[in-house]
């Protein structure tokens, strides 16, 4: 793959490299961009089942779509993207993924220094003491808190409710530290969470966009890649070997 050459001369001298991840990476490796294609759950629109409300009112029913979710992410593993994107820490002194994915997958590939703006389906808590649990996803009924018997909900960002704020906070700042800045699967239309490459925009850093087709975005950034992650990322990395040698 050819690269634009203004961007190979950004890559030769940066430092810090900021990967912000959407949904789009994660579908490469199989992933549904957030409901699958079973009847019972296609019935139900995502909004109806990620929402606290909704927990309170059926916590079993939302629980059970969580344990979907996890069986479906539990079989799938990292794509080439998210190898490639581990590995960019071999050749920069700072490398950071800014996800918006909830999979896990980019930790699971080697990424050292990760912060998930939407939460993590691994952990869960206590909606009462906020004790943490980590439950496999073989395990279908919702389970209770042993500390004080609440209930215990998956460590998301439901609908409505606010980012964890240290790391919004953390990713705010890689990006704002950031010399080029890699948009990856996404169309950066979700806020605040899509504010992360605007600050990297406007403290200076160089914006790649990767993706399959044209979005809000595009018109933001300096150079725009159309294709897949998983083929893409890989390519920058093999430039990234061939400059470094």
């Amino acid at each position: 793959m050819e690269l634009k050459e203004e961007f190979i001369e950004k890559l030769k001298s940066a430092k810090s490299i900021v990967f912000f991840t959407g949904a789009g990476i994660s579908a490469e490796s199989g992933i549904p961009t957030f409901r699958g294609k079973d009847g019972i759950w296609n019935k139900l629109k995502p909004e109806e089942l990620a929402n606290f409300n909704a927990f309170l009112r059926n916590p079993d029913m939302v629980w059970e779509w969580y344990q979907y979710r996890r069986q479906i992410i539990h079989d799938t593993k990292p794509n080439a993207g998210h190898f490639a994107m581990a590995e960019f820490e071999k050749y920069f002194d700072d490398v950071t993924v800014v996800t918006q994915n909830v999979d896990n997958l980019h930790r699971r590939a080697g990424s050292s220094n990760v912060f998930e703006l939407h939460g993590n389906i691994e952990r869960n808590y206590c909606i009462d003491c906020s004790e943490p649990y980590y439950i496999k996803s073989d395990e279908e009924s919702l389970p209770k808190c042993k500390i004080c018997g609440g209930l215990i909900r998956p460590d998301v960002v439901w609908f409505g409710e606010m980012l964890p704020q240290e790391a919004f906070a953390k990713s705010e700042k890689a990006a704002a530290d950031s010399d080029i800045c890699i948009i990856a699967g996404t169309s950066a239309v979700v806020y605040p969470a899509a504010y992360i490459p605007l600050t990297a925009r406007d403290a200076g850093s160089y914006l790649v966009e990767i993706n399959v087709a044209p979005t809000e975005i595009s018109g933001l950034v300096n150079y725009s890649v159309r294709g897949k992650s998983g083929e893409v990322v890989p390519a920058i990395l093999e430039a990234v070997k061939e400059m470094k040698k």
